[in-house]
Protein backbone atom coordinates (compact mmCIF):
# COMPACT_ATOMS: atom_id res chain seq x y z
CA UNK A 1 0.00 0.00 0.00
CA UNK A 2 1.16 3.46 -0.70
CA UNK A 3 2.33 5.70 2.41
CA UNK A 4 0.34 8.60 3.19
CA UNK A 5 1.70 11.60 3.66
CA UNK A 6 -0.56 14.50 4.04
CA UNK A 7 0.59 18.00 5.12
CA UNK A 8 4.87 17.82 5.62
CA UNK A 9 5.56 21.24 6.39
CA UNK A 10 5.72 20.59 9.96
CA UNK A 11 7.75 17.36 9.75
CA UNK A 12 9.69 18.89 6.99
CA UNK A 13 10.75 21.89 9.89
CA UNK A 14 11.16 18.80 12.31
CA UNK A 15 13.70 16.78 10.19
CA UNK A 16 15.83 20.26 9.15
CA UNK A 17 16.49 21.15 12.28
CA UNK A 18 19.78 20.41 14.63
CA UNK A 19 19.48 17.10 15.63
CA UNK A 20 18.12 16.13 19.28
CA UNK A 21 19.46 14.06 22.00
CA UNK A 22 18.13 10.37 21.42
CA UNK A 23 19.36 6.87 21.38
CA UNK A 24 19.18 7.12 17.18
CA UNK A 25 22.07 7.67 15.69
CA UNK A 26 21.86 10.77 13.59
CA UNK A 27 22.53 10.66 9.15
CA UNK A 28 23.45 14.34 7.50
CA UNK A 29 22.53 14.37 4.23
CA UNK A 30 23.68 16.79 2.23
CA UNK A 31 25.11 18.10 -0.88
CA UNK A 32 27.55 20.03 -2.14
CA UNK A 33 29.90 23.23 -1.07
CA UNK A 34 28.57 26.08 -2.82
CA UNK A 35 24.80 24.06 -3.08
CA UNK A 36 22.88 24.77 -6.19
CA UNK A 37 18.87 24.09 -6.29
CA UNK A 38 19.79 20.34 -7.37
CA UNK A 39 21.82 20.08 -4.39
CA UNK A 40 19.19 21.17 -1.58
CA UNK A 41 15.99 19.99 -2.86
CA UNK A 42 17.77 16.05 -3.22
CA UNK A 43 18.87 16.57 0.39
CA UNK A 44 15.58 17.44 1.71
CA UNK A 45 13.39 15.14 -0.79
CA UNK A 46 15.82 12.31 -0.01
CA UNK A 47 15.42 12.91 3.57
CA UNK A 48 11.45 12.60 3.72
CA UNK A 49 12.06 9.57 2.02
CA UNK A 50 14.05 7.72 4.06
CA UNK A 51 12.20 9.03 7.31
CA UNK A 52 9.12 6.94 5.77
CA UNK A 53 10.98 3.95 5.24
CA UNK A 54 12.73 3.97 8.51
CA UNK A 55 11.00 1.30 10.78
CA UNK A 56 9.56 2.87 14.44
CA UNK A 57 12.74 0.74 16.19
CA UNK A 58 15.08 1.88 13.30
CA UNK A 59 18.74 3.09 14.07
CA UNK A 60 18.96 6.13 12.05
CA UNK A 61 17.46 9.40 12.26
CA UNK A 62 17.18 11.76 9.38
CA UNK A 63 18.08 15.19 8.72
CA UNK A 64 18.78 17.26 5.39
CA UNK A 65 21.59 19.91 5.62
CA UNK A 66 23.64 22.12 3.49
CA UNK A 67 27.61 22.58 3.03
CA UNK A 68 27.03 26.26 2.25
CA UNK A 69 24.72 29.30 1.13
CA UNK A 70 21.78 29.02 -0.15
CA UNK A 71 21.33 30.90 -3.36
CA UNK A 72 18.77 33.25 -4.61
CA UNK A 73 17.43 30.72 -7.10
CA UNK A 74 16.97 28.05 -4.35
CA UNK A 75 15.75 30.46 -1.62
CA UNK A 76 13.23 31.19 -4.54
CA UNK A 77 11.60 27.33 -3.98
CA UNK A 78 12.02 26.91 -0.95
CA UNK A 79 9.42 30.20 -0.28
CA UNK A 80 7.62 29.08 -2.97
CA UNK A 81 6.84 25.64 -1.07
CA UNK A 82 7.06 27.24 2.13
CA UNK A 83 10.51 25.04 3.55
CA UNK A 84 12.66 26.01 5.69
CA UNK A 85 16.45 26.00 4.97
CA UNK A 86 18.07 22.56 5.89
CA UNK A 87 20.83 22.62 8.66
CA UNK A 88 24.11 24.49 7.52
CA UNK A 89 27.50 22.21 8.28
CA UNK A 90 30.31 23.76 8.01
CA UNK A 91 32.60 21.12 8.92
CA UNK A 92 31.37 17.32 9.55
CA UNK A 93 34.39 16.11 11.47
CA UNK A 94 34.02 14.47 14.87
CA UNK A 95 33.21 16.85 17.75
CA UNK A 96 34.04 16.51 21.54
CA UNK A 97 29.51 16.04 21.79
CA UNK A 98 30.41 13.28 19.83
CA UNK A 99 32.12 11.44 22.25
CA UNK A 100 31.68 9.52 25.39
CA UNK A 101 32.03 12.58 28.29
CA UNK A 102 32.26 11.33 31.60
CA UNK A 103 29.54 13.15 33.95
CA UNK A 104 31.52 13.36 36.72
CA UNK A 105 29.81 16.24 38.78
CA UNK A 106 31.34 19.06 40.24
CA UNK A 107 32.44 19.81 43.72
CA UNK A 108 32.78 22.63 45.83
CA UNK A 109 36.06 24.49 46.13
CA UNK A 110 36.00 23.98 50.20
CA UNK A 111 35.49 20.26 50.46
CA UNK A 112 38.38 18.78 52.29
CA UNK A 113 41.03 16.72 50.72
CA UNK A 114 39.78 13.62 52.59
CA UNK A 115 36.33 13.97 50.98
CA UNK A 116 37.93 14.90 47.66
CA UNK A 117 39.70 11.05 47.49
CA UNK A 118 36.74 9.13 48.92
CA UNK A 119 34.55 11.06 45.84
CA UNK A 120 37.70 9.75 43.41
CA UNK A 121 37.54 6.40 44.83
CA UNK A 122 33.76 5.57 44.68
CA UNK A 123 33.60 7.27 41.14
CA UNK A 124 36.42 5.52 39.80
CA UNK A 125 38.28 8.64 38.53
CA UNK A 126 41.60 10.57 38.81
CA UNK A 127 40.55 14.48 38.09
CA UNK A 128 37.84 16.15 40.44
CA UNK A 129 36.72 19.49 38.55
CA UNK A 130 36.09 22.33 40.99
CA UNK A 131 33.05 24.06 40.23
CA UNK A 132 30.55 27.19 41.96
CA UNK A 133 27.37 27.13 42.28
CA UNK A 134 26.49 27.86 38.58
CA UNK A 135 28.78 25.31 37.72
CA UNK A 136 31.71 27.18 36.40
CA UNK A 137 34.89 25.69 36.05
CA UNK A 138 37.12 27.27 38.91
CA UNK A 139 39.81 24.13 39.25
CA UNK A 140 40.67 20.99 38.84
CA UNK A 141 42.44 18.63 41.58
CA UNK A 142 44.00 15.08 41.08
CA UNK A 143 45.15 11.90 42.19
CA UNK A 144 49.00 13.39 41.75
CA UNK A 145 47.92 16.72 43.54
CA UNK A 146 46.47 14.88 46.80
CA UNK A 147 49.66 12.72 47.13
CA UNK A 148 52.09 15.75 46.69
CA UNK A 149 50.17 17.66 49.62
CA UNK A 150 50.98 14.46 51.56
CA UNK A 151 54.38 14.31 50.41
CA UNK A 152 55.72 17.56 50.82
CA UNK A 153 57.28 19.01 53.36
CA UNK A 154 54.67 21.68 54.67
CA UNK A 155 55.49 24.09 57.97
CA UNK A 156 53.16 23.67 60.76
CA UNK A 157 51.08 26.47 59.68
CA UNK A 158 50.07 24.75 56.46
CA UNK A 159 46.35 24.63 57.40
CA UNK A 160 45.96 28.09 58.64
CA UNK A 161 47.67 29.35 55.53
CA UNK A 162 45.02 27.17 53.95
CA UNK A 163 41.92 28.67 55.61
CA UNK A 164 40.64 25.37 56.57
CA UNK A 165 36.73 25.99 57.70
CA UNK A 166 36.46 23.93 60.99
CA UNK A 167 33.25 22.20 59.53
CA UNK A 168 36.41 20.39 57.11
CA UNK A 169 38.41 19.58 60.25
CA UNK A 170 34.94 18.66 62.56
CA UNK A 171 34.17 16.14 59.80
CA UNK A 172 37.79 14.56 59.13
CA UNK A 173 38.42 14.16 62.89
CA UNK A 174 34.76 13.20 63.46
CA UNK A 175 34.97 15.75 66.05
CA UNK A 176 32.47 18.00 68.07
CA UNK A 177 32.46 21.35 68.18
CA UNK A 178 32.03 22.40 71.89
CA UNK A 179 32.84 26.33 72.00
CA UNK A 180 32.88 28.29 69.13
CA UNK A 181 31.05 29.35 65.08
CA UNK A 182 31.08 25.60 62.94
CA UNK A 183 30.98 28.58 59.81
CA UNK A 184 34.62 29.92 60.97
CA UNK A 185 37.69 29.04 59.70
CA UNK A 186 41.22 28.45 60.77
CA UNK A 187 43.35 31.18 59.46
CA UNK A 188 46.01 32.15 61.61
CA UNK A 189 48.76 29.96 63.55
CA UNK A 190 49.98 26.55 63.34
CA UNK A 191 49.28 23.13 64.39
CA UNK A 192 50.69 22.16 68.02
CA UNK A 193 50.81 18.62 69.71
CA UNK A 194 50.60 19.43 73.67
CA UNK A 195 53.03 16.36 74.87
CA UNK A 196 55.06 18.48 76.89
CA UNK A 197 54.22 19.83 80.28
CA UNK A 198 52.16 22.88 81.12
CA UNK A 199 54.66 24.97 82.36
CA UNK A 200 57.70 24.34 78.92
CA UNK A 201 54.48 24.36 76.51
CA UNK A 202 53.98 28.13 77.07
CA UNK A 203 57.62 28.70 75.36
CA UNK A 204 56.10 27.25 72.19
CA UNK A 205 52.26 28.03 71.69
CA UNK A 206 51.68 31.35 69.71
CA UNK A 207 48.31 33.11 69.73
CA UNK A 208 45.82 31.49 67.93
CA UNK A 209 47.55 28.06 67.39
CA UNK A 210 45.85 25.43 67.13
CA UNK A 211 46.77 23.01 69.87
CA UNK A 212 45.95 19.02 69.74
CA UNK A 213 46.07 17.84 73.89
CA UNK A 214 44.92 15.21 75.91
CA UNK A 215 42.19 15.70 78.66
CA UNK A 216 44.30 17.20 81.33
CA UNK A 217 42.99 20.48 82.87
CA UNK A 218 46.73 22.36 83.21
CA UNK A 219 47.12 21.95 79.29
CA UNK A 220 44.00 23.05 78.36
CA UNK A 221 44.01 25.90 80.66
CA UNK A 222 47.53 27.13 79.41
CA UNK A 223 46.65 26.82 76.17
CA UNK A 224 43.84 29.54 76.41
CA UNK A 225 45.50 31.57 78.09
CA UNK A 226 48.34 31.23 75.82
CA UNK A 227 45.74 32.78 73.20
CA UNK A 228 45.28 29.78 71.37
CA UNK A 229 42.93 29.86 68.66
CA UNK A 230 41.63 25.99 69.06
CA UNK A 231 42.15 23.49 71.25
CA UNK A 232 41.43 19.87 70.06
CA UNK A 233 41.16 17.65 72.70
CA UNK A 234 41.54 13.94 72.17
CA UNK A 235 40.00 10.39 72.83
CA UNK A 236 36.70 12.28 73.87
CA UNK A 237 37.77 13.19 76.85
CA UNK A 238 35.02 15.84 78.66
CA UNK A 239 35.88 19.68 78.66
CA UNK A 240 34.97 21.25 81.96
CA UNK A 241 32.53 23.93 81.96
CA UNK A 242 35.12 26.15 83.58
CA UNK A 243 37.38 25.53 80.49
CA UNK A 244 34.33 26.15 78.18
CA UNK A 245 33.46 29.36 79.39
CA UNK A 246 37.34 31.05 79.98
CA UNK A 247 37.33 29.50 75.97
CA UNK A 248 34.43 31.43 74.91
CA UNK A 249 35.83 34.57 76.89
CA UNK A 250 39.23 33.92 75.31
CA UNK A 251 37.65 33.72 72.00
CA UNK A 252 39.10 29.85 71.60
CA UNK A 253 37.56 27.39 69.60
CA UNK A 254 36.60 23.84 71.19
CA UNK A 255 36.37 20.59 69.62
CA UNK A 256 36.34 17.31 70.88
CA UNK A 257 37.30 14.20 69.18
CA UNK A 258 37.01 10.23 69.84
CA UNK A 259 40.58 10.03 68.10
CA UNK A 260 43.81 9.91 70.07
CA UNK A 261 46.42 12.16 69.20
CA UNK A 262 48.94 10.43 66.70
CA UNK A 263 45.66 9.56 64.47
CA UNK A 264 44.47 13.65 64.96
CA UNK A 265 48.11 14.93 63.76
CA UNK A 266 47.74 12.41 60.98
CA UNK A 267 44.90 13.26 59.83
CA UNK A 268 44.47 17.49 60.28
CA UNK A 269 46.03 17.99 57.11
CA UNK A 270 43.33 16.18 55.38
CA UNK A 271 40.95 18.62 56.58
CA UNK A 272 42.22 21.27 54.05
CA UNK A 273 39.89 22.65 51.31
CA UNK A 274 41.03 21.48 47.88
CA UNK A 275 41.32 25.03 46.32
CA UNK A 276 44.21 25.20 48.41
CA UNK A 277 45.75 22.10 45.95
CA UNK A 278 43.62 22.69 42.80
CA UNK A 279 45.13 24.04 39.15
CA UNK A 280 43.41 27.07 38.71
CA UNK A 281 45.79 28.73 36.25
CA UNK A 282 45.99 27.91 32.66
CA UNK A 283 43.38 25.60 32.40
CA UNK A 284 42.73 23.36 29.41
CA UNK A 285 39.44 23.00 28.49
CA UNK A 286 37.41 22.00 25.46
CA UNK A 287 33.98 23.03 24.17
CA UNK A 288 31.32 20.24 23.05
CA UNK A 289 31.74 21.88 19.04
CA UNK A 290 35.34 21.18 18.98
CA UNK A 291 36.64 19.20 16.52
CA UNK A 292 38.54 15.63 17.83
CA UNK A 293 41.16 16.23 15.13
CA UNK A 294 41.98 19.77 16.54
CA UNK A 295 42.09 18.85 19.84
CA UNK A 296 44.37 15.66 19.17
CA UNK A 297 47.31 17.38 19.30
CA UNK A 298 46.54 19.59 22.33
CA UNK A 299 45.92 16.61 24.08
CA UNK A 300 49.00 14.44 23.17
CA UNK A 301 51.45 17.19 24.32
CA UNK A 302 49.88 17.43 27.97
CA UNK A 303 50.84 14.44 30.25
CA UNK A 304 46.63 15.02 31.84
CA UNK A 305 44.30 11.90 32.59
CA UNK A 306 41.83 14.21 32.02
CA UNK A 307 40.34 17.48 31.01
CA UNK A 308 37.57 19.36 31.50
CA UNK A 309 34.39 19.76 28.76
CA UNK A 310 32.24 23.03 28.84
CA UNK A 311 28.85 23.40 26.81
CA UNK A 312 28.57 26.83 24.88
CA UNK A 313 28.03 29.03 28.00
CA UNK A 314 31.12 28.12 29.64
CA UNK A 315 29.23 25.61 32.21
CA UNK A 316 31.33 22.56 32.91
CA UNK A 317 29.61 19.12 32.02
CA UNK A 318 31.90 16.34 32.58
CA UNK A 319 35.53 15.33 30.81
CA UNK A 320 37.46 13.06 28.17
CA UNK A 321 40.40 11.47 28.07
CA UNK A 322 42.66 10.36 25.09
CA UNK A 323 40.66 6.66 25.68
CA UNK A 324 37.86 8.57 24.28
CA UNK A 325 39.09 9.63 21.38
CA UNK A 326 40.19 6.02 20.64
CA UNK A 327 36.55 5.20 21.00
CA UNK A 328 35.18 8.19 18.79
CA UNK A 329 32.47 7.23 16.61
CA UNK A 330 32.30 9.29 13.16
CA UNK A 331 29.76 10.87 12.14
CA UNK A 332 27.43 9.28 9.69
CA UNK A 333 26.82 10.80 5.83
CA UNK A 334 24.57 10.53 2.84
CA UNK A 335 25.81 12.26 0.39
CA UNK A 336 23.46 13.90 -2.58
CA UNK A 337 24.88 15.20 -6.43
CA UNK A 338 28.55 14.81 -5.51
CA UNK A 339 30.83 12.53 -4.82
CA UNK A 340 34.14 14.16 -4.90
CA UNK A 341 36.36 15.43 -1.76
CA UNK A 342 37.20 18.80 -2.76
CA UNK A 343 33.41 19.59 -3.34
CA UNK A 344 32.17 17.62 -0.35
CA UNK A 345 32.01 19.57 3.69
CA UNK A 346 34.90 20.05 5.28
CA UNK A 347 36.26 16.83 6.78
CA UNK A 348 34.14 14.28 4.47
CA UNK A 349 37.46 11.90 4.82
CA UNK A 350 36.73 11.75 8.53
CA UNK A 351 32.82 10.69 8.34
CA UNK A 352 31.41 7.50 7.69
CA UNK A 353 29.86 8.09 3.94
CA UNK A 354 26.97 5.03 4.03
CA UNK A 355 25.26 6.32 1.14
CA UNK A 356 26.00 8.26 -2.20
CA UNK A 357 23.49 9.66 -4.81
CA UNK A 358 24.87 11.53 -7.93
CA UNK A 359 24.72 11.71 -11.74
CA UNK A 360 28.35 13.39 -11.96
CA UNK A 361 30.93 11.12 -12.94
CA UNK A 362 32.48 8.95 -10.30
CA UNK A 363 35.19 11.25 -8.32
CA UNK A 364 37.65 10.88 -5.93
CA UNK A 365 36.22 9.87 -2.93
CA UNK A 366 36.83 6.59 -1.06
CA UNK A 367 35.16 4.69 1.98
CA UNK A 368 36.42 2.41 4.62
CA UNK A 369 33.25 -0.05 3.98
CA UNK A 370 31.05 -0.34 0.84
CA UNK A 371 28.20 1.56 0.69
CA UNK A 372 25.00 1.89 -1.94
CA UNK A 373 26.15 4.23 -4.62
CA UNK A 374 23.55 5.19 -7.02
CA UNK A 375 24.82 7.33 -10.24
CA UNK A 376 22.78 7.80 -12.91
CA UNK A 377 23.34 9.70 -16.34
CA UNK A 378 20.50 11.66 -16.08
CA UNK A 379 20.00 15.83 -15.60
CA UNK A 380 19.40 15.93 -12.25
CA UNK A 381 19.87 14.33 -8.49
CA UNK A 382 16.20 15.01 -8.22
CA UNK A 383 15.02 12.26 -10.77
CA UNK A 384 17.26 9.91 -9.11
CA UNK A 385 15.27 10.50 -6.03
CA UNK A 386 12.07 10.70 -7.78
CA UNK A 387 12.56 7.17 -9.30
CA UNK A 388 12.97 6.10 -5.44
CA UNK A 389 9.86 7.29 -4.28
CA UNK A 390 8.39 5.20 -7.09
CA UNK A 391 10.68 1.99 -6.80
CA UNK A 392 9.23 2.53 -3.15
CA UNK A 393 6.08 2.72 -3.50
CA UNK A 394 5.78 5.69 -1.59
CA UNK A 395 3.90 8.51 -2.10
CA UNK A 396 5.14 12.04 -3.15
CA UNK A 397 3.62 14.97 -1.07
CA UNK A 398 2.85 18.20 -3.44
CA UNK A 399 5.80 19.81 -1.46
CA UNK A 400 8.49 17.43 -2.05
CA UNK A 401 7.28 17.21 -5.82
CA UNK A 402 7.19 20.53 -5.95
CA UNK A 403 11.33 20.75 -4.83
CA UNK A 404 12.18 17.66 -7.06
CA UNK A 405 10.40 19.40 -9.75
CA UNK A 406 12.33 22.72 -9.31
CA UNK A 407 15.47 20.79 -8.70
CA UNK A 408 15.33 19.02 -12.07
CA UNK A 409 14.10 22.06 -14.18
CA UNK A 410 17.05 23.81 -12.83
CA UNK A 411 19.91 21.46 -13.67
CA UNK A 412 18.41 20.82 -16.93
CA UNK A 413 17.53 24.52 -17.38
CA UNK A 414 13.91 23.91 -18.55
CA UNK A 415 14.89 21.47 -20.72
CA UNK A 416 17.58 23.07 -22.83
CA UNK A 417 20.67 21.31 -21.76
CA UNK A 418 22.77 18.36 -23.13
CA UNK A 419 21.78 16.33 -19.83
CA UNK A 420 18.84 16.24 -19.40
CA UNK A 421 17.51 13.43 -20.45
CA UNK A 422 13.69 11.51 -21.53
CA UNK A 423 13.46 10.30 -17.67
CA UNK A 424 14.40 14.32 -16.80
CA UNK A 425 11.59 15.29 -18.93
CA UNK A 426 8.78 12.71 -17.81
CA UNK A 427 9.86 13.20 -13.96
CA UNK A 428 9.48 17.08 -14.07
CA UNK A 429 6.53 16.96 -15.77
CA UNK A 430 5.01 14.30 -13.44
CA UNK A 431 5.60 16.31 -10.24
CA UNK A 432 4.98 19.78 -11.75
CA UNK A 433 1.12 18.16 -12.00
CA UNK A 434 1.50 16.94 -8.51
CA UNK A 435 2.82 20.43 -7.50
CA UNK A 436 0.13 22.22 -9.23
CA UNK A 437 2.82 24.66 -10.80
CA UNK A 438 3.16 24.73 -15.00
CA UNK A 439 6.98 24.24 -15.72
CA UNK A 440 8.40 26.74 -18.31
CA UNK A 441 6.53 29.27 -16.69
CA UNK A 442 7.42 29.11 -12.84
CA UNK A 443 10.70 27.97 -14.03
CA UNK A 444 11.06 31.11 -15.32
CA UNK A 445 9.92 32.83 -12.19
CA UNK A 446 12.99 30.89 -10.51
CA UNK A 447 15.53 31.90 -12.92
CA UNK A 448 14.70 35.19 -12.66
CA UNK A 449 15.24 35.15 -8.93
CA UNK A 450 17.99 33.95 -9.04
CA UNK A 451 19.73 35.75 -11.83
CA UNK A 452 19.00 39.42 -9.70
CA UNK A 453 22.68 39.89 -9.00
CA UNK A 454 22.67 43.55 -8.60
CA UNK A 455 23.15 43.56 -5.10
CA UNK A 456 25.11 40.94 -4.62
CA UNK A 457 29.04 41.60 -4.07
CA UNK A 458 31.44 39.54 -7.02
CA UNK A 459 32.36 37.34 -4.71
CA UNK A 460 29.14 35.84 -3.75
CA UNK A 461 28.30 35.47 -7.60
CA UNK A 462 31.72 33.94 -8.20
CA UNK A 463 30.64 31.17 -5.95
CA UNK A 464 26.77 30.86 -6.28
CA UNK A 465 27.50 27.99 -7.92
CA UNK A 466 31.57 27.20 -8.00
CA UNK A 467 33.23 23.96 -7.95
CA UNK A 468 36.57 22.20 -8.17
CA UNK A 469 38.13 19.19 -9.88
CA UNK A 470 41.47 17.09 -9.64
CA UNK A 471 42.85 16.06 -13.15
CA UNK A 472 46.24 14.96 -13.05
CA UNK A 473 47.51 16.61 -9.99
CA UNK A 474 45.75 19.96 -10.69
CA UNK A 475 42.78 21.86 -9.44
CA UNK A 476 40.76 23.30 -11.60
CA UNK A 477 38.17 25.57 -10.73
CA UNK A 478 34.68 26.46 -12.36
CA UNK A 479 31.78 28.36 -11.79
CA UNK A 480 28.94 29.29 -13.24
CA UNK A 481 25.70 31.79 -13.47
CA UNK A 482 23.08 31.26 -15.65
CA UNK A 483 20.01 34.13 -16.21
CA UNK A 484 17.74 35.32 -19.35
CA UNK A 485 18.79 38.85 -19.35
CA UNK A 486 21.81 39.50 -21.79
CA UNK A 487 22.83 42.49 -20.04
CA UNK A 488 22.45 41.28 -16.94
CA UNK A 489 25.20 38.69 -17.88
CA UNK A 490 27.40 41.56 -19.65
CA UNK A 491 27.29 43.96 -16.21
CA UNK A 492 28.11 40.71 -14.39
CA UNK A 493 31.23 39.90 -16.45
CA UNK A 494 32.88 42.99 -15.79
CA UNK A 495 32.33 42.87 -12.23
CA UNK A 496 33.69 38.95 -11.95
CA UNK A 497 36.80 39.09 -14.18
CA UNK A 498 39.20 41.37 -11.81
CA UNK A 499 37.76 39.26 -9.02
CA UNK A 500 38.79 35.67 -10.77
CA UNK A 501 42.24 36.54 -10.04
CA UNK A 502 41.42 36.62 -6.78
CA UNK A 503 39.81 33.42 -6.63
CA UNK A 504 42.59 31.76 -8.33
CA UNK A 505 45.23 32.42 -5.71
CA UNK A 506 43.14 32.38 -3.08
CA UNK A 507 42.36 28.21 -3.98
CA UNK A 508 45.50 27.74 -5.44
CA UNK A 509 43.96 26.72 -8.74
CA UNK A 510 45.89 25.30 -11.91
CA UNK A 511 42.95 27.06 -13.66
CA UNK A 512 40.33 29.25 -13.34
CA UNK A 513 37.02 29.29 -15.20
CA UNK A 514 33.18 30.96 -15.09
CA UNK A 515 30.46 30.49 -16.91
CA UNK A 516 28.18 33.28 -17.63
CA UNK A 517 24.63 30.95 -19.49
CA UNK A 518 22.50 32.40 -21.14
CA UNK A 519 19.70 30.13 -20.92
CA UNK A 520 17.58 31.75 -24.06
CA UNK A 521 19.81 32.15 -26.69
CA UNK A 522 21.50 28.18 -25.29
CA UNK A 523 25.78 30.42 -24.91
CA UNK A 524 27.90 30.78 -22.66
CA UNK A 525 30.25 33.74 -22.32
CA UNK A 526 33.50 31.98 -20.59
CA UNK A 527 36.20 33.94 -18.66
CA UNK A 528 38.99 32.34 -18.15
CA UNK A 529 42.48 32.38 -15.75
CA UNK A 530 45.72 30.97 -15.18
CA UNK A 531 48.56 29.37 -16.55
CA UNK A 532 47.93 28.53 -20.20
CA UNK A 533 44.05 28.97 -19.52
CA UNK A 534 43.62 31.17 -22.99
CA UNK A 535 45.48 28.27 -24.85
CA UNK A 536 43.88 25.52 -23.49
CA UNK A 537 40.69 27.08 -24.39
CA UNK A 538 41.32 27.51 -27.20
CA UNK A 539 42.99 24.97 -28.10
CA UNK A 540 39.95 22.72 -26.19
CA UNK A 541 37.11 24.03 -27.84
CA UNK A 542 38.41 26.02 -31.10
CA UNK A 543 37.17 29.30 -29.67
CA UNK A 544 38.92 32.72 -29.81
CA UNK A 545 39.87 34.11 -25.96
CA UNK A 546 40.34 37.50 -26.28
CA UNK A 547 41.81 39.69 -22.85
CA UNK A 548 40.52 36.07 -21.25
CA UNK A 549 36.90 36.48 -22.47
CA UNK A 550 35.72 33.62 -25.25
CA UNK A 551 31.71 33.62 -26.63
CA UNK A 552 31.20 29.44 -26.51
CA UNK A 553 27.40 29.18 -28.28
CA UNK A 554 25.66 26.55 -27.81
CA UNK A 555 27.49 25.08 -24.67
CA UNK A 556 25.50 25.74 -21.26
CA UNK A 557 26.15 22.64 -19.03
CA UNK A 558 29.44 22.88 -17.18
CA UNK A 559 29.13 19.02 -16.24
CA UNK A 560 28.70 17.46 -19.70
CA UNK A 561 29.76 20.06 -21.97
CA UNK A 562 32.47 21.77 -20.08
CA UNK A 563 34.71 19.67 -17.45
CA UNK A 564 35.23 16.75 -19.46
CA UNK A 565 36.46 18.51 -22.47
CA UNK A 566 38.96 20.32 -20.10
CA UNK A 567 39.86 16.88 -18.60
CA UNK A 568 40.06 15.15 -21.99
CA UNK A 569 42.43 18.46 -23.07
CA UNK A 570 44.79 18.53 -19.85
CA UNK A 571 44.86 14.59 -20.50
CA UNK A 572 46.36 14.61 -23.83
CA UNK A 573 48.67 17.28 -23.21
CA UNK A 574 49.99 14.79 -20.23
CA UNK A 575 50.17 11.68 -22.25
CA UNK A 576 52.40 13.58 -24.85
Amino acid sequence: MPQKSGDIREELEQITRAPQKQKKRTVCVIGHKNPDTDSICAAISYTYLKKQLEKPDGRYQYVACRAGSVSAETQFVLDYFHVPQPLFIENIGTRVKDLEIRRTPGVDAKISVKDAWNLMNTQNVFTLPITDAESHLQGLITINDIAKSYMDENDSAIVSVARTPYRNIMETLDAEMVVGDPEASFTEGKVVIAAANPDVMENYINPHDMVILGNRYESQLMSILAGAGCIVVCLGAPVSKTIQHMAKEKGTTILVTPLDTYTVARLINQSMPIDFFMKSDNLITFHLGDFTDQIKEIMSKKRYRDFPVLDKRGAYIGTISRRNLLNARKRALILVDHNEVSQAVDNVENAEILEILDHHKIGTLQTINPVFFRNQPVGSTSTIVYEMYRENNVEIPKTIAGLLASAILSDTLIFRSPTCTMMDRMAAEHLAKIAGIEPEEYARKMFRAGSDLKNRTPEEIFYTDFKTFEVNEETIGIGQITSMDEEELSDIRDRIKPFIEKAYEQHGLSLAFFMLTNIIDESTTMICYGKHAQELLESAFGVTVEDHIAKMPGIVSRKKQVVPVIMAELNKDNDV
